[in-house]
């Protein structure tokens, strides 16, 4: 079975690196120390803090494979590749919600990236797959949960 391929920016790839390395590094040795800790504490059957600390231990590992996979399987986008004749990740797209008269500004970023408060928008969401691929002056209709939205591209762009 192939792993999909997770599409990241270059700046997400980097965030990515950054955490790993700080998993790797900083965080792995905090828990060892709690570990050895608690351990110094005797008896492990009633031992509540090393149950945490290996608790937190398997969060860790867990979490550094799931980097190490998604970097080993990810087709990164640079920004020379970016470009603003149509909607796609890495760009930064404004759209009108015609329905409510609202603008809204997004960049556009694959799955591992999304964050919505942050103002970014997964290629995989209801909006993302509706406008990706479209080009400025498009009006597409896109099903969310609360119903049908109607949106017009007004602007596509790259920062940065």
């Amino acid at each position: 079975m192939n792993k999909p391929i997770t599409v990241l920016t270059r700046t997400g790839e980097q965030q990515l690196k950054d955490e790993l390395n700080e998993l790797r590094t900083v965080r792995r040795r905090d828990v060892a120390e709690k570990i050895k800790v608690a351990l110094s504490f005797g008896d492990l059957s009633e031992n509540s803090e090393y149950d945490e600390a290996k608790n937190e231990q398997g969060l860790i590992e867990s979490r550094i494979a799931e980097i190490e996979q998604t970097l080993a399987h990810a087709r990164v986008i640079d920004d020379d590749d970016i470009s603003t004749e149509k909607v796609g990740i890495g760009t930064t797209v404004k759209i009108l919600d015609m329905d409510m008269d609202e603008e809204m500004e997004f960049k556009m970023v694959g799955t591992k990236e999304a964050d919505i408060d942050s103002g970014k928008m997964s290629d995989e969401s209801p909006i993302g797959k509706a406008i990706i691929d479209r080009e400025v002056g498009d009006v597409v209709e896109i099903e969310t949960p609360d119903g049908i939205v109607n949106m017009k591209i007004l602007e596509i762009r790259k920062d940065g």
